[in-house]
């Protein structure tokens, strides 16, 4: 690392945030007074994420990104680390690599282990080569290792591995729950972070619905949205594969994957649905904009989104402590299959289509999930917390929480017109009566709507930070440049 300039502070310079060194001193103090009872000479040892080659090649995939929940608790952003906390004096360790001094003639100049102390504000430093020999010293009666499994991808955290490590008693298990669960609510500094990420995303989100025209292709507006992230906002990364479904490739929820690469061009009279997140430092946006590509909506168009804006609406009045995500999941459905038969798409009591799960033909997916240092934030299913719900649709949420001041959470409800679900549905008696299939036939082909944002959840309810046009006026207006930027910075 060439920039020797400590501040105590991580940025990109210029006017991007200045991420300060105790957010990360406050996480490791969180997690030491959450282990005290009961583990008070234990240490707890973290490995930090390696660069991984592509495949045989001398290069590694994109620039190294720390993993999270070493980045949550040392805020270090170099590869091949260890760290280390002492539950009973809080006294933090860092462990980085001893490099060749030709390291300085291709990457830059080395740091020493003082450099390294300065920059993280850790209270010792050594090499790797040392962490059995330094952890030795200490006589702990365990290490404590990071093991579990994220239940929004099914794998598993990588536990630290050292030579020597066989030498200690290590408990595997006592500290992910404890980590996870403490992720979950976020800190005064975390949310200063998440605030800044999602006002630069927000940006970049209003800079692609001015430029998305007929003729322009998914991926220019993808183009536009990363540029700004990283040249305006610093933002190196974005926190997942930017989705830019034009046209019927809105109704693809997990579009702009290799096999759908954003490489449609825009055509005239469609929606478009953009889900794109900045991530600064580790901490994520996810936000969702779906919007004309002329500028109007038609009175289909115009339909469909308010049925999604409304139940978004209700959503988040209703957010606040206390207050079960289930029960949002399920408000935000009802609301759309009101909005659909007001509409004249279905018909019959609504009662009676959430009974038979109609609901989830338009939304299979979650109306949300947990958001921060990942964007599909940790901790929404630990063994204190309810289940997941086996219910069609349901089962798809990433949590069950109970919400609780302090959590980041995504408000994402949608409506999507996806040819297999209408097929099942319109087969399905039982679904099938509720209807009204001419005018079905109109939606087929035309994609869908999703409006996503990020919300802090406050003491009596929750605050948005997403800033972007939302209403059909405002989108509209800010198409045609009647607003400017200030109405939403």
């Amino acid at each position: 690392m060439a920039n020797k300039n400590f501040t105590g502070r991580l940025s990109m310079g210029g006017d991007t945030h200045q991420v300060p060194l105790e957010l990360f001193a406050l996480n490791r103090k969180r997690l030491v007074d959450r282990l005290r009872a009961g583990n008070g000479k234990s240490i707890v040892v973290l490995q930090g994420g390696d660069e991984v080659p592509f495949y045989d090649t001398d290069t590694t995939y994109h620039v190294f990104r720390q993993e999270s929940y070493f980045m949550w608790t040392f805020g270090v952003l170099e590869a091949g680390c260890f760290g280390a906390v002492d539950i009973a004096t809080g006294k933090s360790y860092l462990f980085v690599p001893k490099l060749p001094a030709s390291y300085a003639v291709w990457m830059g100049p080395l740091l020493t282990l003082d450099d390294f102390k300065k920059r993280y504000q850790v209270d010792v430093v050594n090499y790797v080569d040392d962490i059995a020999k330094v952890l030795g010293e200490l006589a702990p009666t365990s290490l404590l290792t990071l093991k579990g499994v994220n239940s929004d991808s099914g794998l598993t955290a990588k536990e630290a591995e050292f030579p020597g490590i066989e030498n200690f008693k290590v408990d595997n298990v006592s500290l992910f729950y404890h980590i996870a669960d403490l992720r979950v609510i976020k800190t005064d500094y975390e949310t200063e972070v998440m605030k800044y990420v999602t006002k630069v995303s927000s940006q970049a989100h209003r800079k692609v619905m001015r430029m998305a025209k007929p003729g322009k292709s998914e991926y220019q507006c993808e183009s536009t949205f990363l540029h700004h992230c990283y040249s305006s906002g610093g933002c190196r990364f974005v926190s997942y594969t930017c989705i830019c479904g034009s046209g019927n490739n809105g109704a693809v929820l997990h579009y702009g994957h290799a096999g759908c690469p954003n490489d449609k061009f825009i055509k005239e009279g469609e929606t478009c649905l953009f889900d794109m997140g900045g991530n600064y430092f580790g901490y994520a946006a996810d936000i969702t904009c779906t919007f004309p590509t002329s500028g109007k909506f038609t009175p289909d168009q115009k339909m469909i989104y308010n049925v999604v804006y409304d139940a978004n609406m209700a959503v988040f009045n209703a957010c606040k402590p206390g207050v079960s995500w289930v029960d949002m999941h399920h408000l935000a459905l009802r609301k759309i299959l009101e909005g659909l038969k007001a509409g004249g798409v279905l018909k019959g009591e609504v009662d009676d289509m959430v009974k038979v799960n109609l609901g989830p033909i338009f939304q299979p997916h979650g109306l949300g999930h947990l958001i921060g240092m990942d964007v599909h934030d940790v901790g929404g299913y630990l063994p204190s917390e309810p289940p997941r719900p086996k219910g069609r649709g349901e089962d798809r949420l990433r949590t069950a929480r109970i919400l609780q001041k302090g959590m980041w959470l995504t408000i994402e409800p949608g409506c999507y017109f996806i040819d297999p679900l209408l097929d099942e549905a319109l087969a399905n008696p039982e679904m099938a009566k509720f209807i009204n299939k001419d005018q079905l036939e109109r939606f087929r082909g035309t994609g869908g709507v999703r409006i996503e944002d990020d919300v802090l959840i406050t003491e009596n309810g929750c605050v948005n930070w997403t800033k972007v046009p939302r209403t059909v006026q405002e989108i509209e207006d800010w198409i045609a440049g009647v607003d400017d930027d200030s109405k939403y910075d």
